[in-house]
């Protein structure tokens, strides 16, 4: 099969090999100095700050989610959170599982934020800003700058899902004036899920270190203390671990800026070449990591399962009111420009059917 799926992506050989070795014993030195290193990289690739840390839980890109809300914010704070997709519902669900006072942004499907959007929040005395970058689930990637000078201005703390924006678009914690950035093992790492990756910035740890969330698992000040002799509280994704130090021995090699304008460079042969076919881009505010597509005729989703039953190829459908709206094509993972020819040419083919 040939994977533009979101996540899980195609992944590289030499991760599919890391993978097939046997699961080692993981309380040793050897395993503690992998994990030290894979923190180190991944605060550096998150351009995070002096004093940074990163945690690695297992678990899905959920799991991550409802970390940054039990470690960050509690009853004292007023939430800001874009709603804008099937992601940004996910948070203001958290957030009220777990009573967090929550202000909703409430975006339409394929609308870009702005300046307008968040002027009826200006001195609202919300406490922290709660957003998925990229909502995935529509294809909309929000300006990570505009939102910085927002949560600047009122003395907000800026908590992100970076999940399949990092590494495919330009980012900097530190200069975006991120707290916390989280992202996910399935996406531009381009391994098998099952990670959940927070990078907190110094003023992050001071306030994990401080705060009772109720909860043992997603404790992050357990994943701090361990984490500071290359430990995790409980058994991890051992397997896992061990691809991701593959895999950012890599990015380290071949550099992160050159990671993110092969993406880029994908994702807009994919854009130029897709619209002389019968469908239109379903946003104008796009990350590299994926295209939302609309089809001009025809079911969304009835076309995810053409090419996956008849051409083995896998894109994304989607669920709910979009399901025969719009499917979306990843460009993570270990994808070439001659992938995007294939996929291209089967949906050429499937005009030609008559099935588009």
């Amino acid at each position: 099969m040939l994977n533009f799926a979101v996540g899980p992506v195609q992944m590289a050989p030499e991760i599919l090999q890391v993978g097939a070795q046997p699961v080692p014993y993981f309380r040793t030195g050897e395993f503690s100095a992998l994990m030290k290193e894979n923190e180190r990289l991944l605060v550096e690739f998150a351009g995070a700050g002096e004093g940074s840390r990163a945690v690695c839980l297992t678990g899905s890109g959920t799991a991550g989610m409802e970390a940054m809300v039990v470690n960050f914010l509690d009853a004292s704070d007023k939430v800001l959170v874009i709603d804008g997709g099937g992601f940004g519902h996910r948070f203001v669900e958290l957030c009220r599982i777990h009573r967090i006072r929550t202000e909703v942004l409430q975006l339409h499907y394929g609308e870009i934020l702005t300046e307008k959007h968040l002027e009826a929040y200006e001195g609202a005395g919300c406490t922290a800003f709660l957003v998925n970058l990229h909502e995935t689930s529509t294809g909309v990637l929000y300006d990570a700058r505009l939102i910085h000078s927002f949560c600047e201005r009122n003395g907000m703390m800026l908590l992100v899902d970076s999940i399949s924006s990092f590494l495919a678009d330009p980012f900097s914690m530190e200069e975006l004036g991120v707290d916390v950035m989280m992202t996910s093992s399935q996406k531009t790492l381009a391994l098998p899920p099952g990670l959940a990756v927070l990078v907190l910035s110094a003023r992050a740890v001071r306030k994990a270190e401080r705060t009772d969330c109720g909860c043992m698992y997603l404790d992050l000040k357990l994943a701090l203390k361990d984490g500071e002799r290359g430990q995790t509280p409980f058994t991890p994704a051992v397997g896992i671990l061990l691809q991701l130090h593959e895999r950012l021995k890599e990015l380290e090699r071949k550099g992160v800026e050159a990671e993110t304008a092969h993406i880029r460079m994908i994702a807009e042969d994919f854009r130029r070449r897709i619209v002389k076919l019968p469908f239109t881009l379903a946003s104008t505010s796009m990350s590299n990591a994926a295209t939302p597509v609309h089809p001009l005729h025809g079911s969304a989703k009835r076309i995810f399962e053409i090419l996956k039953d008849e051409y083995e190829i896998w894109v994304c459908p989607n669920g709910g009111d979009l399901a025969d709206e719009i499917f979306r094509v990843g460009h993570m993972g270990n994808l070439t420009i001659e992938d995007n020819t294939a996929l291209l040419k089967a949906l050429a083919d499937m005009e030609r059917r008559g099935l588009l």
